[in-house]
């Protein structure tokens, strides 16, 4: 099949040493997974032997397409100068390694929410679509979303995953990881749990894990009491003082439940300081699992995100939505990782 091989290795010597057709060639070295897994390494080992590399530029041309996708970083408050929430930062490497399986490159770009990030790679063609990670206030954030539909844009992006959300969306069940976190801490006897964040629609991750901490309450009969609930950002700061208000009201409580591990750090700050002891007079537990969270004294117990998983995800939907296919908005599970913060009681 194909013609005889010739002097300078093309994808057509490929198909003819491997007894395909070019087009599957072609298919196989950009990973399409229409392509079996085992003609496609047959394929890969063949193009490796003839020093083959694959022409981005007439690829491109013929396609209409830069193979370039685009990741925006939204700015976050820190304790650093990076202005980029860790987790964020955490998933930049599995996402990296989806688009280099891909053939993609990939552009990196840091954003402010009141720039005008929304138009900038629409009319310049710099990339085929947009992976928007982080946001801030989701209806500030919604209306930009709303804007890169209008304009056809291609994006997907990691948030909640939910009914009206915008473009495909890839997100952990922070229901089902809230109702996990809040059954670990009744399992260790804690019965006046407080949570630590935004429980609206302007942090909707947040009220994912609020919700499922609540229905794990109810469901052991145990109120889910809204004077035990304080607003925070992701931040340490606003961990730390929504901790000293939750202390200061006076209302007992042995756990904390933190919408993130930067506010589950900042809560342990604040009850150092309180010298309320961790985790044998107040449990807490963390999410998303940052490198920080098993440095801190004593290392937290948290929901740990997918991150591997997460970046395989996007880079596949965003992938999907440039070539014309079907593809739902996904949920990810998460796990607990049980660490010394929660302690060991009894339920």
């Amino acid at each position: 099949m194909g013609r005889a091989p010739s002097g300078r290795p093309t994808s057509f010597d490929i198909a003819y040493r491997a007894g395909v057709s070019q087009p599957t060639v072609s298919r196989a070295l950009r990973g399409d997974k229409s392509v079996s897994a085992q003609t496609r390494a047959r394929i890969e080992a063949i193009a490796a032997e003839l020093n083959y590399t694959v022409d981005k530029n007439a690829s491109s041309l013929r396609s209409q397409r830069s193979n370039t996708i685009a990741l925006l970083f939204f700015e976050d408050p820190t304790p650093d100068e990076s202005m980029i929430n860790p987790f964020f930062l955490a998933m930049l490497g599995s996402i990296t390694r989806a688009c280099a399986d891909r053939g993609l490159d990939l552009l990196i770009s840091f954003q402010r929410m009141e720039d005008d990030w929304h138009v900038r790679y629409q009319d310049s063609h710099r990339a085929d679509g947009l992976i928007l990670l982080g946001y801030g206030d989701y209806t500030l954030y919604r209306e930009r979303l709303d804007q890169l539909e209008r304009q056809g844009t291609h994006f997907a992006r990691w948030g909640s995953v939910s009914s009206d959300a915008s473009g495909l969306t890839v997100g952990t069940d922070n229901q089902a990881a809230g109702q996990l976190a809040a059954e670990h801490l009744m399992a260790n006897g804690r019965r006046r749990i407080a949570f630590l964040g935004h429980a609206d629609e302007h942090y909707p991750e947040f009220e994912g894990r609020y919700r499922g901490f609540c229905n794990a309450l109810r469901a052991r009969d145990i109120a889910c009491e809204p004077s035990l609930q304080f607003d925070a950002i992701t931040t340490e700061e606003a961990g730390h003082a929504a901790t000293r208000a939750l202390i200061a009201s006076g209302r007992p409580f042995d756990a904390i439940f933190a919408a993130s591990d930067l506010i589950a750090i900042g809560a342990m700050r604040a009850l150092a300081e309180a010298n309320i002891a961790v985790p044998d007079a107040v449990a807490v537990v963390g999410f998303d699992d940052i490198p920080a969270a098993s440095l801190t004294t004593p290392p937290l117990t948290t929901m740990m995100q997918d991150i591997s998983g997460a970046g395989r995800a996007l880079v596949e939907a965003l992938l999907a939505q440039i070539e014309g296919r079907d593809l739902p908005p996904r949920k990810l599970p998460a796990r607990l990782v049980v660490r010394g913060s929660s302690g060991h009681g009894a339920a």
